[in-house]
This record gives C-alpha cells, sequence and structure tokens, in this order.
C-alpha cells in the first residue's frame, strides 16, 4: 500500500497540482493585456516569418489550452483564448508553439527523437491496459513484462519532451523581448509565470510515468 502511494499517488497529486498552476497562471494573465497590442495569431504569424519560415500555417481550434504545433502537417493550432486575443497569457503561449515550429526548421535533436518515438508510443498507450490486464488475469509474466516495456516506452517519450519544452519556452520569452511583443517588465514577468507553470505539468508527466514503471516493475517480480 505505502509503495503504491509513494509511486502512484503522489506523483498524480503533482500532477493535479501542476494543472491547477497553469489554469490558474493563464487565467491571471489572459486577463492582462499586451502593450503591443498584438494578438497570439498575429505574433505567431510574425515570429513565423521573422524566422523565415513560411511553410507554417497559423489555425484557430477550439480546445480550451489545446494548443500546439503539429510537425507532420506543419500547422500552429491555437485555441481561441490564444489565437483571438491579445493577452500576456496568449503571446506567451502563441510564441512557445512558434518555438517548436523553429526547433523543427532547424532540426533540433530532441524534436526528431520525439516524433520517431510517437508511433511506438501510441501503441504502448493503446494496448498498455489490454496486456496488463489479461497478463494479470492469465497470470502470464511475459504479458506483464510486456506492459512493462509499454511504461518504459511512455517514460522515455516524457523524458524527451522536457528538453523539447523547455527549449521552447526558452526560445519564446527571448524572441518575445526582441520582437518588442513584450514591451515592459510586468509583462515579461506574466509570460514567465505562465510557461513555467505550463513546465511543471510536463515535469509532472514525466514523474508519473516514471512512478508508474517503477511499480508495475515491482508488482511484475512479484508475480513471477
Amino acid at each position: 500500500m505505502m509503495i503504491w502511494i509513494l509511486l502512484i499517488g503522489v506523483p498524480m497529486l503533482i500532477g493535479f497540482w501542476a494543472q491547477s498552476q497553469v489554469s490558474s497562471a493563464f487565467g491571471k494573465w489572459k486577463q492582462v493585456g499586451v502593450a503591443s497590442n498584438k494578438t497570439g495569431a498575429q505574433v505567431a504569424r510574425e515570429i513565423l516569418r521573422e524566422a523565415n519560415i513560411n511553410d507554417v500555417e497559423v489555425l484557430p481550434i477550439q480546445n480550451a489550452l489545446g494548443d500546439h504545433y503539429d510537425p507532420v502537417k506543419k500547422v500552429l493550432c491555437l485555441s481561441p483564448g490564444v489565437y483571438e486575443e491579445s493577452s500576456v497569457a496568449a503571446v506567451g503561449i502563441a510564441a512557445h508553439e512558434c518555438g517548436h515550429a523553429i526547433q523543427h526548421s532547424m532540426a533540433y535533436a530532441p524534436l526528431k527523437w520525439r516524433m520517431m518515438i510517437v508511433p511506438a508510443t501510441q501503441f504502448a498507450s493503446t494496448m498498455l491496459p489490454f496486456i496488463f490486464i489479461a497478463g494479470f488475469f492469465f497470470h502470464a509474466f511475459h504479458l506483464i513484462m510486456l506492459a512493462v516495456v509499454c511504461f518504459f516506452v511512455l517514460v522515455v517519450f516524457n523524458l524527451i519532451t522536457l528538453p523539447v519544452e523547455f527549449d521552447a519556452s526558452r526560445r519564446a520569452k527571448i524572441i518575445l523581448q526582441q520582437t518588442g511583443v513584450v514591451q515592459t517588465g510586468a509583462e515579461a514577468n506574466g509570460v514567465n509565470k505562465v510557461l513555467n507553470a505550463a513546465a511543471l505539468t510536463y515535469v509532472a508527466a514525466f514523474v508519473a510515468a516514471l512512478g508508474q514503471l517503477i511499480y508495475f516493475f515491482i508488482q511484475s517480480t512479484r508475480s513471477r
């Protein structure tokens, strides 16, 4: 029971806390406009243009906080609160996603690694519940170990994601000040808080995946 609490329960609590930090930071700084009065979409297009990236389309999506860059389709998708608004939170998130597009154009190694492991990650995420349940139900050690391998793939994916996300945020903070989108110390501080809070969710995801891997590996050795 104690092992479950340490390796599963605690990481879950960290994840909930990290997500609450994102919601809180975004909720606060979406109320604060930037002096440049540029929307997230305008900022994204300007950053891409300055980086000589002309094959990436900036599109609106309806998913709140579902902002992302798709390196396969080469589209930068921004939620309504980012695409249409000229807030500190909006320009920070838009610039962060542009950071991924810039990484892609520069063949940033960790991004390439993450793209390579995506198919394996998708397969592991889909099959994991069925493999693990079947393994314990039929007391099949090899199936249980296959589930552990799936957890390992998820851990590797989350580990590779960390430098990708941190680097995109680093680029965003620099670009916003260089382009004059962020003009005051208060605006820069707001961008930092929003992006730093978002980074916590990726750290929490890695901790959770690692905890699950260790826990189920211990369980698999016991079942053997």
